[in-house]
């Protein structure tokens, strides 16, 4: 098997993030998991009364010879919103936080570089809050928040929350997109 690299993102619901990251060439594998706080082996129940630290976030396995980190980045960036501190649409906590866990250094300036060339262009009409930290430890996540959107599709809030940024990356990426 090739090399593969790991990224790991948070960007509110980590149903919606495995969801998008999950449909990009060269991503072969994403798994929904907590990171970024203080308790060991965090569950979901804990993590949504916002009492581990931790923030819900993805593990993406992927091939970098097929998509970089670069563009990782940039559909992170372009499908939440960056700019809303521990909370995204109606999912409000600080495990809903906008966070790039990087696993070296490399991808820590490079994330680094991204938000400032978003901040100097103005992309966005506030000021970017996503938190850019280097990867402690990451724990997968309970095996029913696998490929939830995908199982849970007409569920109310893969519905009205999930589809219409499927349904946005569909339209500004093809190239990118299995």
């Amino acid at each position: 098997m090739k090399d593969l690299n790991k990224a790991y993102f948070a960007g509110g619901c980590f149903w919606c993030t495995e969801a998008i990251f999950s449909r990009l060439k060269g991503v072969i594998e994403v798994y929904p998991g907590y990171t970024g706080g203080g308790v060991a082996y965090p569950k979901y129940k804990q993590v949504c009364l916002d009492i581990t630290g931790h923030a819900e976030a993805v593990e993406i396995l992927y091939d970098q010879t097929i998509i970089s980190y670069k563009t990782l980045l940039e559909v992170f960036f372009s499908t939440h919103n960056p700019t809303t501190l521990n909370k995204q649409g109606n999912d409000i906590g600080s495990q809903y936080r906008s966070a790039i866990y990087c696993v070296n250094e490399d991808e820590l300036k490079l994330a680094k570089i991204y938000v400032n060339e978003l901040t100097d262009k103005k992309i966005f009409s506030e000021l970017i809050v996503t938190e850019l930290k280097m990867l402690t430890r990451f724990y997968k996540a309970e095996i029913e928040h696998k490929h939830y959107y995908d199982l849970n599709s007409n569920q109310p809030y893969c519905a009205a929350i999930i589809s219409p940024k499927i349904k946005k990356l569909m339209e500004q990426n093809k190239e990118i997109l299995k």
